[in-house]
């Protein structure tokens, strides 16, 4: 098994906090927690028994989660194809284990999520990578078909994606959908910053397309749609035999999730599309904030639609295209921590990108632009 070290969002974070830098790295928030959650959770640790719930989530979790997805996503999704989680890397993990075992293949695309590499991994694995193309980071069709092997068994998708914060459309969905069907695959299609999206963009689920909805696992998170990181509640939704194949992982990984985070996550996901769509208002806001002061100090920010991510195109802006290089000297001489988006590649990474969290406060927001446009200047 490979020696994987300490997270690139770990050390990130270790070194803003040693050298007192602002830390728009990790993506954690910084703005008011919703009382509604803080609320339904503290009812449910006196209100509803603390002992373990049913492996697969509470019935009134499940159920929610499907009223919230036909009610936001129009999905028609039965409370059997929904299994809770701690968290959305465990439903990752669970899915993984569930549909690669050793020597199957599993094709990534680049930039992607840490966790998946090593789950794939651990389960015996080999990973296939795929670049998506910048500036606008689309799926190279051509590409990932002929990356599809005789050995592969899973292709892992995010949408909306984390660092780009781009998201995939229907049509592009679909021709992946038709290239599952033609080679028999599973598609694990990370959809954890659904309730993200902005701008009039549109999340589209890979459980809406036809080709798809008998071979894709969605997943979720309450973390990120309700901005509660640490409550660590997510899921995974899927056609009955896939669900069952990942209960019988996820029942030997957490084997259940906090009881009372289940309660207090079924009556947010039961909140009125307004209360969420207020909620993701104060996102928009932060964002609009960081990319327009960005561009005032002379950064290039790349359009997005979603997550709680921009990325600056560093050539663009008139600085080396090595995003190392510049992460370093940002968190030591400017005092602010971003991400270089090269860490999320395993092959052939691309090296002219920053990711900045927008996900703060206005006061800490303006101080990072102070920051950064100093740094320029």
């Amino acid at each position: 098994m490979p020696d994987r070290s300490t997270s690139i969002f770990e050390r990130t974070s270790a070194l803003a906090r040693e050298l007192g830098a602002i830390n728009l790295g990790q993506g954690f928030p910084d703005l008011p927690e919703p009382p509604e959650l803080l609320e339904a959770a503290r009812r449910a640790l006196v209100a509803h028994p603390n002992q373990y719930p049913p492996m697969r989530g509470l019935a009134e979790l499940r159920r929610a989660v499907a009223e919230f997805y036909r009610r936001e996503q129009g999905l028609e999704v039965g409370e059997g194809e929904v299994i809770v989680t701690s968290g959305a890397t465990e439903a990752l993990a669970a899915a993984i284990l569930a549909f690669v075992g050793p020597g199957d293949e599993a094709i990534l695309l680049q930039p992607f999520y840490d966790a998946y590499l090593p789950l794939i991994e651990r389960a015996g694995g080999v990973a296939r990578t795929v670049g998506l193309e910048p500036p606008g980071w689309t799926v190279p069709l051509d590409r990932l078909a002929a990356a599809i092997g005789p050995r592969t068994k899973l292709i892992v998708l995010n949408t909306p994606n984390n660092p780009t914060g781009t998201v995939i459309d229907r049509a592009t969905l679909a021709a992946i959908g038709a290239l599952c069907r033609r080679h028999d695959l599973v598609l694990l299609s990370d959809e954890v910053w659904e309730g993200m999206v902005y701008g009039g963009a549109r999340h589209v689920s890979a459980l809406s397309v036809p080709d798809l909805r008998e071979r894709a696992v969605k997943v979720g998170s309450a973390g990120k749609i309700f901005s509660l990181t640490g409550w660590k509640v997510g899921w995974a939704v899927a056609a009955p035999p896939l669900a069952e194949a990942i209960a019988r992982q996820h029942q030997f990984l957490t084997f259940t999730t906090a009881t009372p985070l289940q309660w207090a996550v079924a009556e947010g996901l039961a909140l009125p599309g307004e209360w969420h769509a207020a909620h993701r208002a104060r996102y928009a806001a932060a964002r609009a904030r960081l990319v327009g002061g960005l561009a005032a100090a002379g950064y290039a920010v790349l359009p997005a639609a979603g997550t709680w991510f921009v990325t600056v195109d560093l050539a663009a802006s008139g600085l080396p295209p090595d995003d190392e290089a510049v992460a370093e000297r940002l968190v030591r001489e400017a005092g602010v921590a971003a991400i270089p988006v090269s860490a999320f590649y395993r092959d052939a990474p691309e090296t002219g990108y920053l990711r900045l969290c927008f996900a703060k406060e206005q006061a800490t927001l303006d101080a990072a632009i102070e920051r950064l446009a100093a740094f320029r200047r």
